[in-house]
């Protein structure tokens, strides 16, 4: 039986500027019998068993070209081939997608595992409280300067070394918290593992990119997306608790150093490489190889295009800016991104004030107060089975193509929740009312900042395409710089103004971003529409499609049709 299927699935997330910039899939569509490759025109086509071996020897005459260093044979993937990470099993997907999640999980959870101990390390140290805070703020910090240069060593090396080595040294730099004995070393070391550590906030993105597609990969980009504030929410807890034990507050950053090293070992075992070109990069290699280097092969994502690392750098760490500068959507979505994430950070410097100080909660006391949060944050994680439900319907009244603003049901929602639960802590938090109050409103705020994070994070996928991790990078930078500023003004805030007060600054900014997603929903698509980067909705290709498609063609059995076979 004839199968249509996508001959390519494959997304350039750091695309080059010599691309066209709307080539967000390369993709072909004929109608073969499943099974078989696609030749040349003149040539007859071979059947194809499935069998890693027939893969990984290919029939020359199927790739265009003529095998020269002046016209190498461009190669691509085959129909229903096993390397492709859009035709692997959903259960290693999903492996792989757990695996990233716990990254970015291990990566925010240690930064606020160093706030439980700040009190008892401020005294051993003889540190002020600004100085000790300055901890939380250099290692968010790191997380704005890493991505500028990992993400576009993850496109030419590939994502999974990037992973592994900077995990591994993210890893050894918390033994400088635990064998330091000045504020100096402690404040360095932080910086480097914010630094090093960074690097699962953006080319973890856009590995779950290479492997879902944007039908299906709702729930798991929504793991991604949630990531970063549950870490924040458990790590002052365990910090607060073991800074009042015996084993004192530099066993926290042996805690940090353990499960850094449980998840770089996770990485290496579990996460191959997932990005499309930098596998088709090393098929040609290995094919010229075999060779001899008789006959020459190449990546048509290499054609016309600078391999140097110098271009690369220079070329990527710049885009996120220009983004910035040139991008209604990254700009306004970063802006509102980095308030919601920066007020949760603020809240490591205000909690201690509010709980601890003024009502007299012990440091693990203290941790627990986030506990609220931390209930939001689940509930907003439960959501995402409906925001992909209500994402499907919208794909399907829209013949099956994707509509990025379909995205921003949820962050809707959440943009009410937001200030109103900030008002709420703020004019709560002081006694005679009860502790409990406070900290019920952390649900709310935790429910709010997941569903936020989650839909604009899933809409500059959509929205951006083969340009959606210098996006994210965007947000990622102007959020930890942000993040970063919060907690140092957060003190003489709640000197100077009080704690109600100080904390309704951060709800009238929460108040002031509340449109955004409202304004996108309904302007979204003129917006893109002005973009050379943004996918439009006349026609481009969506989804591994180059037509409009019925709903039966973006079915995920359709489009999956190619990996009856996984690859296991």
């Amino acid at each position: 039986m004839a199968t249509s299927v996508p001959m390519s699935q494959t997304t350039t997330l750091h695309a080059t500027d010599e691309e066209a910039p709307h080539s967000h899939f390369h993709v072909g569509r004929v109608s073969v019998p499943f099974g078989s490759r696609v030749p040349e025109s003149g040539t007859k086509p071979k059947a194809m068993e499935g069998s890693r071996s027939e893969v990984d020897e290919p029939w020359q005459k199927k790739y265009p070209g003529k095998g020269t260093h002046e016209d190498p044979y461009v190669i691509d993937w085959d129909i229903g081939d096993a390397d492709n990470p859009y035709n692997w099993s959903r259960t290693r997907k999903w492996a792989i997608t757990a695996q990233l999640a716990t990254s970015t999980f291990t990566v925010s959870f240690c930064s606020s595992a160093y706030s439980g101990g700040l009190s008892s390390m401020s005294e051993e140290l003889h540190m002020s409280r600004v100085l000790a805070i300055l901890g939380v703020s250099l290692y968010v910090l790191g997380f704005g300067l890493g991505p500028l240069l990992f993400a576009p060593l993850g496109e030419l090396y590939g994502r999974r070394i990037v992973f592994v080595i900077t995990g591994s040294i993210f890893t050894l730099f918390h033994m400088g918290g635990a064998l330091g004995h000045n504020a100096a070393t402690i404040l360095v070391t932080r910086l480097f593992a914010g630094t090093f550590g960074s690097a699962p906030l953006t080319n973890a993105g856009g590995a779950l990119s290479d492997m879902w597609i944007p039908r299906e990969r709702g729930f798991a980009s929504s793991l991604y997306g949630t990531a970063p504030w549950m870490g924040p929410v458990l790590g002052p807890i365990v910090g607060g608790w073991i800074s009042e034990t015996r084993l004192g507050w530099r066993f926290s950053f042996w805690i940090m150093f353990i499960v850094s090293a449980m998840n770089a070992l996770a990485c290496i075992f579990i996460t191959p490489e997932t990005f499309g070109p930098v596998l088709l990069r090393r098929r040609a290699r290995k094919l010229t190889k075999d060779s001899g280097g008789d006959v020459i092969y190449i990546s048509r994502h290499d054609l016309n295009r600078s391999q140097s690392l110098t271009s690369i750098l220079r070329r990527d760490m710049a885009r996120p800016f220009y983004f910035l500068v040139t991008e209604p959507i990254v700009l306004l979505l970063s802006i509102y991104i980095a308030i919601a994430y920066a007020t949760l950070y603020a809240f490591f410097a205000a909690f201690p004030i509010v709980f601890q100080d003024h009502r007299g909660f012990s440091p693990g006391e203290g941790g627990l107060a986030f506990l609220g949060i931390g209930v939001g944050n689940l509930i907003g994680l439960s959501l995402a089975p409906i925001a992909t439900k209500w994402y499907w319907r919208a794909m399907d009244r829209n013949d099956g193509r994707t509509i990025p603003e379909a995205r921003l049901y949820l962050p809707m929602i959440g943009g009410v929740c937001l200030p109103i639960s900030l008002f709420w802590f703020a004019w709560t938090s002081d006694p005679p009312v009860h502790w409990i109050v406070p900290i019920l409103a952390g649900i709310p705020f935790g429910f709010a900042c997941a569903i936020i994070m989650q839909g604009l994070t899933q809409y500059l996928m959509d929205a951006y395409g083969i340009y959606c991790a210098s996006a994210i990078a965007s947000t990622v930078v102007t959020r930890s710089i942000v993040a970063a500023i919060f907690p140092i003004i957060s003190p003489p805030m709640y000197a100077r103004l009080g704690d109600a007060w100080a904390c309704s600054v951060f709800g009238f900014l929460a108040a002031a971003c509340m449109p955004v997603p409202y304004f996108f929903y309904k302007y979204g698509s003129w917006v893109r529409g002005k973009s050379v980067y943004a996918l439009h909705d006349d026609g481009l290709p969506q989804a591994g499609v180059t037509e409009p498609p019925s709903r039966a063609d973006v079915d995920r059995k359709d489009i999956s049709a190619a990996s009856e076979k996984p690859v296991d």
